[in-house]
């Protein structure tokens, strides 16, 4: 393995493990334990448990947080006003290309706690603290913070056993202050996989710490980066690098709902209001093969012209068919437009889907 690539605070854990590492966003992550279709269906039926320390965390403080991020990001930071709640938002170029998708925690008075992907770590700083004003602070505080995911419908079971009686679970993308077995954490109820369950950030000293306490719990699985994307693509979240990137507007991605328009002027919100007003002219798709199994870059056809590429392609172990999701013109959109993938030397009938691929989770049973 490269000896330039990081290690999160559980890499010896995962070593302990068997885990099968690999390079991933400059470091050595994970990909799999027992394996990808194990632990994705351990997540679906009862819960995995995944290493996130490798994202990104940004402490932004101050008299002028609220209008500094405001200026920034695509969402409406109105609608997270109580301290205590959190919202998926974009950051956006001039040109409206997504530099990064992020979470956004109310996490104090005049307190903002940003989470952004690792790839974009720095990017994402550089644009922000360049456009930072005197009346805000901000902390890059990435490498003094652990993240452990812990998800599935055996989840929260976990979680107050190990929080204890008193513990008051937060609400649906809500974060609170929580003691798991002796370790002082922030439990935020997000995810990525599309099951119930919670994101944890702890000190990195104590993460390694968490991990053990979790996976006592006989129903908790270790997961690795396979299981997460084979989750994710079922429930159409967006990956930076494949479905969305600085070549690609919000409207475009299908995610129009994380942008307010109307809040006032922010980065890119003249391009995206272009763009809003004539229509898209490609749209991120979900796809369903009849065969076979898509990856990034393998040609779209219809009528046998080729009218894009595949962005995200997997195995769907819950579904057991090949899905993906790719760019294609806005005409060819609607659910049920018949395509064809190019899957090597042979090309495959394929066919639009909503997303999500998958509905009945336990996430979607509790928003019920």
């Amino acid at each position: 393995m490269n000896d330039s690539l990081k290690h999160t605070p559980l890499h010896e854990e995962h070593v302990a493990l068997g885990a099968r590492m690999v390079p991933f966003a400059g470091y050595e992550m994970p990909v799999q334990y027992a394996g990808i279709i194990e632990e994705h269906q351990a997540v679906r039926s009862s819960a995995g448990v995944f290493d996130v320390c490798h994202m990104g965390e940004f402490r932004v403080f101050g008299f002028g947080a609220y209008d500094f991020l405001q200026s920034l990001l695509t969402n409406d930071l109105d609608k997270i006003r109580d301290v205590g709640e959190a919202q998926y938002t974009l950051l956006c170029d001039e040109d409206g290309g997504i530099v990064d998708d992020l979470i956004v925690y109310h996490s104090g008075d005049l307190e903002y706690l940003i989470v952004v992907n690792a790839a974009n770590r720095q990017t994402d700083w550089d644009l922000l603290s360049t456009r930072c004003t005197a009346d805000v602070e901000m902390v890059d505080e990435s490498d003094r913070t652990g993240l452990i995911a812990l998800q599935g419908p055996r989840a929260i079971s976990v979680l107050r056993e190990l929080a204890g009686a008193a513990f008051e679970l937060p609400a649906r993308f809500a974060i609170v202050e929580a003691r798991l077995d002796t370790i002082p954490v922030l439990v935020a109820r997000t995810g990525y996989t599309g099951e119930d369950g919670v994101e944890l950030f702890c000190h990195v000293g104590r993460a390694a710490d968490l991990w053990r306490a979790l996976l006592s719990f006989p129903e908790v699985t270790p997961c690795g980066l396979g299981a997460r994307d084979t989750l994710r693509l079922e429930m159409g979240y967006r990956l930076h690098g494949l479905d969305i990137d600085r070549g690609v507007d919000p409207l475009s991605a299908g995610l129009g709902w994380a942008v307010s328009l109307s809040k006032g002027d922010f980065l890119g919100r003249e391009a995206i209001a272009r763009i809003a007003q004539k229509g898209p002219d490609r749209r991120l798709v979900g796809i369903q093969l009849k065969d076979g199994i898509a990856r990034p870059g393998y040609s779209l056809l219809h009528a046998g012209n080729e009218v894009g590429k595949v962005a995200s392609g997997t195995y769907s172990p819950t579904l057991k068919v090949g899905i993906a999701t790719g760019y294609v013109p806005a005409a060819l959109a609607a659910p049920g437009t018949e395509l064809e993938v190019v899957v090597r030397k042979k090309t495959v009938t394929a066919t639009v889907e909503k997303l999500p691929f998958v509905t009945d989770t336990s996430l979607s049973a509790a928003q019920a």
